[in-house]
């Protein structure tokens, strides 16, 4: 595998990437509402950790915790959990922006409605009747009352890029022609090019998720790890340790969700 990568990487002398000794990455692509899926997936990450210990786990979320999914509002409870209990690292997506701003304008609700906000207000108590037959200022106001305000704290105070060695964590992305410290909040959370495009070197290996591939999407600069899960049934987690990849993943069988390991 190592050969592997240096290959990808541009040559055996150039340096590897890798995170520092004795700590492990486990990042989490986009949920959107994939409750059962995160759940067995933090199972099979807390078999990996059992079977392999480590002195120090870094459990990150890449955002796009709503929408799309059926149970939006139990991703969100659940992600609060593992940030209080675990120290879990949670980044907001383009879709809490979303969510977010649809509690504001009219307009954001409706956009909102279009692109998956649908299921979250269902999961948040809101009828299939109500949505049909209410004018967005009822349908805000349904908002105030049944999304807790817990839940909207925790969604504004996300948090937009990590830096972990030689990797940098973000939703959707960078803008290849700003240093990593002034880049911004929108870019990170909602940019596809010329990020997707853009080979050349950045300060840093990022790791993304935002835009969905079959499979994880390995290239000499950034890892895309959105594999859809709320159409695929695939949630992927990109494991990282040294200069080793690898990665946990959902899969739905008889009898439930299995989670499914393998090299990069």
């Amino acid at each position: 595998m190592l050969k592997g990568l240096r290959k990808l990487m541009g040559g055996s002398s150039r340096p590897l990437p890798a995170v520092p000794p004795g700590e492990r990455v486990y990042a989490i692509g986009d949920i959107h509402g994939c409750l059962e899926h995160l759940d067995a997936l933090i199972e099979g990450i807390d078999a990996d950790i059992a079977a392999h210990p480590v002195d120090n786990v870094h459990l990150i979320l890449l955002g796009d915790l709503v929408d799309r999914g059926p149970d939006s509002k139990g991703v969100v409870k659940r992600a609060m959990q593992l940030a209080e209990e675990r120290g879990a690292r949670v980044l907001g997506g383009n879709h809490e922006d979303m969510f977010l701003l649809a509690f504001k304008k009219p307009s954001a609700l409706r956009s909102f409605l279009r692109y998956g906000g649908r299921e979250t207000l269902l999961s948040y108590g809101v009828s299939k009747q109500e949505l049909r037959e209410s004018e967005v200022e009822e349908l805000q106001a349904m908002m105030e009352e049944r999304v807790p305000k817990k839940h909207r704290k925790f969604l504004k105070g996300l948090g937009d890029q990590l830096r972990i060695g030689d990797y940098v964590f973000v939703h959707a992305g960078i803008d290849p022609d700003i240093p990593l410290a002034e880049q911004r909040t929108h870019d990170m959370r909602w940019i596809r090019e010329p990020f997707l495009s853009f080979d050349g070197d950045h300060e840093a290996v990022i790791v993304h998720g935002h835009t969905i591939t079959d499979g994880i999407d390995v290239r000499r600069n950034r890892i895309g790890v959105d594999t859809g899960a709320y159409d695929s049934g695939v949630l992927t987690a990109l494991v990282l340790e040294g200069t080793e990849r690898r990665i946990l993943s959902t899969k739905t069988k008889k009898g439930g969700i299995k989670v499914l390991s393998q090299e990069v």
